[in-house]
């Protein structure tokens, strides 16, 4: 396989001296030994089936079996069935009492987002269950330690992002609802999961978001399926996970803690996989930038190296600039979001700051991922551009980054409502005061905010995240951090040029200190 990644076999914690730095910042006294063995993991085994699954075999749904019975089945191949077990101990770490950030910084090594999305959204069914439903422990141990594998299916086709316009009907049936009206159009995980967490409204409930339910949906009661899926669809990225339209009619389903808090939860859920995704996003851009470091350390043109071109190492810098930004900025909200996940309704002002950070970093991370991996691919010239290598696929993975857990509109409208209601700008205020010059920034941008409303949200959120990148970066005291915080304000905040003087090999080159 190295014939198509220079990173096969490699330890891929190893060769991220940044991500070392942050994770000691964010989330000191992580398990070495296991980040490096996650590494290897990764390095020798997850890059060479996760190409197989994306270019030779994707999940197919089986809708039969013999006797003709509706099963509608995902068959996955052998290798990403075993591999899936060997990655599952990665979402445990939260509910066995150590915390988030080892579980995201897993997320961003594996770096895989149809395989992360199969496990994030099992253990997104775990969360719900473990915070308000504890009648179903076995059903969470199942999903944590195996053998099921779950989902999250809260969108409709009518609806999309607009969960209030979801049509999904709960009525009751002893202490069990049975669903109707369901069409779960974009059902990541059908045909794999056992158990989903499914949105509906309760007969009599008021229309909106706020009338929403959350209920727990088996795959299957006493032996028969109990929802139907209706076909897998063809996606650009992401192929390990079975996506498809999942038909819910007469559906048994159980309800989670109270029905009148279900959007609570769910939005709750949605903190979870934004994190995730922001991981995700730093992680695959992460993927294509280790091949560029190779790349141009091994290619040589008009005489030399690519390394040794000028216009290369303003590459590699802009590359490291998104890199250890969005990175940081994933990270610190990973930590502010492990100091508060425990809460439930109504929240302190301390969630309302994770869940806000949760948004400035889903936006820009994916942002800064897309970016990233054009970028790779560019270095790479005409190689860059064909699927029989690894770098293209970084690129197609990077593009449902910014469209997952909610476009960069959904974002903005979300911290929006977040600063408007909930008054969560004022705790990130205070954050930032330990860095006058980014709090100064986060008024001007929140004035404005004020003044034009939706109008200049998203790029609020763009100019609020970079912000808050900034105070991250400024707080991981390794070298050469302090000087790339002062580059990513004046290329991010200032939208200057670089300066010449950043055209040193210990700031566009992570490795540089490895050497």
């Amino acid at each position: 396989m190295r014939a198509r990644f220079y990173s096969q076999g490699e330890d891929h914690y190893k060769l991220d001296p940044d991500l070392k730095a942050i994770l000691h910042t964010f989330a000191p006294g992580l398990p070495q030994e296991e980040l490096s063995a996650f590494g290897k993991l990764v390095g020798e085994e997850v890059l060479e089936v996760a190409h197989h699954v994306d270019q030779d075999a994707p999940p197919r749904l089986q809708m039969h079996d013999l006797d003709g019975n509706r099963i509608d089945r995902a068959l996955l191949s052998p290798a990403q069935k075993t591999l899936l077990e060997k990655l599952r101990p990665m979402i445990r770490p939260a509910y066995e009492g150590r915390g988030w950030p080892l579980h995201y910084a897993f997320g961003y090594l594996l770096a895989d987002g149809g395989l992360y999305c199969i496990l994030t959204i099992t253990h997104q069914v775990a969360y719900a269950l473990h915070k308000y439903a504890p009648e179903h422990e076995g059903v969470k141990r199942d999903l944590l330690y195996g053998p099921a594998f779950g989902a999250t299916w809260m969108t409709e086709i009518q609806g999309g992002s607009d969960l209030g316009a979801n049509r999904t009907v709960a009525r009751r049936e002893g202490n069990a609802y049975r669903l109707y009206q369901g069409d779960k159009y974009f059902a990541s995980g059908a045909g794999l999961a056992d158990y989903a967490i499914v949105t509906a409204r309760p007969e009599g409930a008021p229309a909106g978001p706020k009338g929403l339910g959350l209920f727990l949906l088996p795959r299957e009661v006493e032996g028969r399926l109990n929802f139907t899926v209706r076909r897998f669809k063809e996606k650009l990225a992401t192929r390990a996970v079975p996506s498809g339209e999942v038909e819910l009619e007469g559906s048994l389903a159980y309800p989670i803690g109270r029905l009148e808090e279900g959007i609570y939860y769910t939005l709750e859920n949605l903190t979870v996989s934004r994190l995730a995704n922001a991981a995700a996003a730093m992680g695959i851009a992460k993927k294509a930038h280790l091949e560029a470091l190779f790349r141009v350390r091994r290619r040589t043109a008009f005489g030399k190296t690519l390394l040794q071109h000028d216009l290369i190492q303003h590459d590699l810098l802009e590359m490291r600039l998104r890199q250890v930004g969005g990175t940081a900025l994933a990270f610190l909200a990973i930590q502010a979001f492990d100091q508060a996940w425990e809460e439930r309704p109504p929240y302190s002002e301390g969630y309302h700051l994770a869940r806000l950070l949760s948004h400035l970093a889903k936006g820009r991370t994916a942002e800064h991922a897309s970016a990233i991996t054009a970028l790779a691919m560019e270095l790479f010239g005409g190689l860059g551009f064909l699927e029989e290598y690894g770098v293209a696929r970084w690129h197609r993975e990077a593009l449902i980054t910014p469209i997952w857990e909610g476009p960069a509109n959904i974002q903005a409208l979300d911290m929006l409502e977040a600063i408007l209601k909930k008054r969560a700008h004022e705790p990130l205020l205070a954050m930032l005061g330990e860095s006058p010059r980014a709090q100064a920034e986060a008024h001007k941008i929140l004035k404005k905010l004020q003044e034009e409303g939706p109008w200049y949200a998203k790029e609020a959120l763009r100019a609020l995240a970079d912000v808050v990148t900034v105070y991250a970066l400024e707080k991981v005291a390794a070298e050469p951090f302090p000087e790339l915080a002062e580059l990513y304000a004046r290329r991010f905040l200032k939208g200057e040029t670089l300066p010449p003087s950043a055209q040193r090999p210990e700031l566009y080159d992570p490795w540089s200190s490895l050497s």
